[in-house]
């Protein structure tokens, strides 16, 4: 089938103690340590339960990890591949702990379709989604609008993004790319959102691309191509244990798939990025009422409450996904 869609789910078991001492054994006082990037919400059965009832159509979901597995996990179902690192990671660079070096060798996965859904397990589906929400005619549906402000933050993206971009202005002419697909540059879809790309057509190169935290589609071509355009700083980001600034990641995919005209134009309001804070009535209410197709629940250093955060959650995804699911034992 030509038109098979994968999703690509990648996980890791904070809490599991060979993963915390194997990681500790190379660490010293390398990476970002903040313990928002590991720390387990308990709530990925939730992630299984949304695919079956509102993607039933997934041909596989290849579910990628350090080595452990949930112990609800049903392994036997026939849509799940159970990825290890050492399946399609170099190696000569095992162990890794830095998530930008995975996701940039995610096309290396065997039997992944070319055409696949990226998620980060803080990122849900909470309403019925269909193939054409992620691809129309081949091509990964997205959102061409450009970003003057890549990153506020040291220990943030910003890095990775001006590395990304770096890439992209000396292969891409910002005037060519959008001239030879305007309609994809200018597209009402994006509603409002269009005024940021008015006002930024001085600008003779990309700044930066607004980027939402939800679920994002890939061609496997697409990573080939980069790598074979960008072999030198992919293998320097795949070689880095922990996150660097020099690490590129899997958004410069993205940006490829943007600058060459290869996606489709899609609606800003399908999705959802919410930093969790102790407070947070408005993404509790979009879950409840299933506001948006897909969602982001981003931990932050502001969560000074986690378990009582981490409960309202759970009771919200209760809500609408009390059924279990046939991923689960």
């Amino acid at each position: 089938m030509k038109d098979k869609i994968d999703f690509v789910m990648m996980w890791v078991d904070g809490n599991d103690p060979s993963w915390q001492k194997e990681k500790e054994k190379y660490e010293v006082n390398k990476g970002d340590k903040r313990e928002i990037r590991f720390r387990d919400w308990e709530n990925l059965h939730y992630w299984f339960r949304a695919v079956e009832k509102y993607a039933p159509w997934v041909n596989k979901i290849h579910f990628v990890t350090w080595g452990h597995l949930p112990k609800w996990l049903n392994v036997k179902h026939p849509k799940l591949n159970i990825v290890n690192h050492s399946d399609f990671l170099n190696e000569n660079n095992l162990p890794v702990f830095n998530s930008r070096a995975i996701e940039v060798n995610l096309h290396r996965i065997p039997g992944l379709a070319e055409q696949f859904v990226y998620f980060n397990d803080d990122t849900f589906i909470i309403r019925p989604v269909k193939k054409r929400d992620f691809f129309k005619n081949g091509k990964p549906v997205d959102v061409a609008v450009p970003n003057p402000t890549p990153s506020r933050s040291r220990l943030g993206i910003g890095c990775a993004i001006s590395n990304n971009m770096e890439i992209i202005n000396t292969t891409f002419n910002k005037r060519k790319s959008i001239r030879r697909n305007f309609l994809k540059w200018f597209n009402l879809f994006y509603g409002i959102q269009v005024i940021g790309s008015i006002c930024m057509i001085p600008w003779k190169h990309f700044a930066s691309f607004s980027t939402r935290h939800i679920p994002h589609p890939y061609l496997k071509s697409t990573f080939k191509e980069v790598w074979e355009n960008e072999e030198e700083i992919l293998n320097k980001t795949s070689k880095s244990k922990f996150r660097s600034k020099d690490n590129v990641n899997q958004w410069l995919m993205r940006y490829w798939q943007l600058a060459s005209g290869n996606f489709q134009p899609g609606k800003v309001k399908d999705g959802k990025n919410f930093m969790l804070t102790n407070h947070n009535e408005e993404a509790l209410r979009s879950i409840k009422n299933q506001k948006y197709k897909m969602i982001c629940l981003n931990d932050t250093v502001k969560i000074t409450e986690f378990e009582k955060v981490k409960n309202e959650i759970i009771n919200s995804f209760e809500g609408i996904l009390d059924e279990k699911s046939d991923f689960e034992i």
